[in-house]
């Protein structure tokens, strides 16, 4: 690279520079000219203003995973549709079918988990994660 070439950089070096400068006064100001008052109440953890009781490694159902894990899989899946839909005039029957074809096998993805009993609440979740 030549210098011309590195002086195209030289804003965001800059950017950074100034973004790293200004956090550091911040932080500094901030230990220097806060008040310092510890008690016993300030050092607990925040548990959204109730007393903490039991064991917070306590186990919890494997279902809110599952739900995490689908919902961001759909969700994403469903991004795509966006670029899909402005360009659609120009990509003409080609893009139609290449459409149905994609949501076609998200419904085989829905369907599956469905029938796995993946988004039944009620069910057990023993029953649920066993393997057929």
């Amino acid at each position: 690279m030549t210098g011309n070439d590195l002086t195209a950089y030289a804003p965001l070096l800059l950017h950074l520079v100034l973004a790293m400068v200004l956090s550091g006064i911040l932080l500094t100001l901030s230990s220097v000219v806060g008040w310092h008052r510890p008690s016993k109440v300030k050092m607990q953890a925040y548990e959204c203003g109730i007393t903490p009781t039991g064991d917070a490694r306590a186990p919890f159902s494997v279902k809110f995973y599952l739900v995490a894990i689908v919902f961001i899989l759909f969700d994403v899946e469903a991004i795509f549709l966006y670029p899909w839909a402005y360009i659609f005039k120009s990509l003409r029957w080609f893009g139609f079918v290449e459409m149905l074809v994609y949501i076609g096998i998200l419904l085989v993805g829905y369907f599956y988990l469905w029938k796995k009993g993946a988004l039944d609440w009620n069910r057990p979740a023993a029953r649920r994660d066993r393997v057929s």
